[in-house]
């Protein structure tokens, strides 16, 4: 099960996809794949689109198929009943790792107020699934998560921090880390805290080519199961000419667990230390963050 709050605010903030937790049913791991204004890329229009996808399916065999039987539902949170949607035997294989419904429910009556599945802006929906010839022996044991909450900031507020570098020319090719800031600028609110992190010799695909930067999310302070959603901007600040050639980056990511660090491995080229004075005045460089919180999920 998933319940969302401040549902609309998925729509205000653009979020066109939300993937579930990780779960686990019959020996393999699946998520949901929510599409809170349809499926864009299946001209989706006036819908919500909502399909089940296979987690992990790399370490399979090769030519392995799961025949899997399963139903999405809908919380009528007035009559404390479900609307259920149930699909055929469904196969799923290396080239088909998703499967669900494109018009999973109209948005006009998903909106409506007689319906009662948004309520105080809050919706919960959910999947039950049915391996016909489940995975045994396998060694892994159960997930306990059985549900998640996505909680959704209405008015979501921006936090800044400033990372002034000293001789940036002599930094070698290790990773700098900036010091940590908290999203929240009160102490004792146990909101996250984040970091920026610098390649300045590049990093994977960037590596001798380009300057490498990234916003970084420290794991200590992050409850088990949680994720975080994160609109962030990182600048290269001009140092000269009053602002008006700031170098940025700016993009929505999940943070979590697996993917505790997101950017850019070629934010831009190495060239910039010698043809460009106003971002590297003084053999100084300041990088800027900002980091709007979105919204969190965590598991129940």
């Amino acid at each position: 099960m998933v319940k969302i709050e401040s549902f609309s605010s998925l729509g205000k903030n653009a979020v066109e996809t939300y993937e579930s937790g990780v779960f686990e049913a019959g020996g393999y791991k699946w998520k949901l794949v929510l599409y809170p204004n349809g499926n864009k890329s299946n001209n989706v229009k006036d819908h919500i689109s909502l399909y089940l996808a296979m987690v992990d399916a790399s370490s399979l065999p090769r030519g392995w198929e799961v025949n899997v039987i399963f139903r999405l539902f809908l919380l009528d949170q007035n009559k404390d009943s479900y609307l259920v949607i149930q699909g055929k035997e469904r196969r799923f294989h290396g080239l088909k790792l998703e499967c669900g419904f494109d018009q999973f429910i109209k948005l006009s009556t998903f909106n409506d107020a007689r319906y009662g599945f948004v309520l105080e802006d809050t919706c919960v929906l959910g999947a039950e699934v049915f391996v016909l010839h489940p995975r045994s022996a396998h060694g892994e044991p159960e997930s306990p998560n059985k549900g998640e909450v996505l909680s959704m900031k209405k008015d979501p507020t921006a936090s800044k921090y400033t990372w002034k570098i000293v001789n940036f020319s002599k930094l070698d090719e290790k990773r700098q880390e900036s010091q940590i800031f908290c999203h929240d600028p009160n102490p004792g609110t146990g909101d996250h805290q984040w970091k920026i992190v610098l390649y300045p010799k590049g990093k994977g695909p960037g590596m001798g080519t380009h300057l490498s930067l990234y916003l970084a999310l420290d794991l200590a302070t992050l409850p088990a199961g949680c994720r975080v959603y994160a609109d962030y901007t990182l600048r290269l600040v001009d140092q000269v000419y009053d602002r008006k050639h700031d170098m940025y980056g700016k993009v929505k990511s999940w943070f979590g667990a697996s993917s505790s660090e997101n950017g850019w491995s070629r934010y831009g080229p190495l060239s910039l230390y010698q043809s460009n004075n106003y971002l590297f005045a003084k053999d100084i460089c300041i990088i800027e963050a900002e980091v709007i919180v979105l919204g969190s999920g965590s598991s129940f």
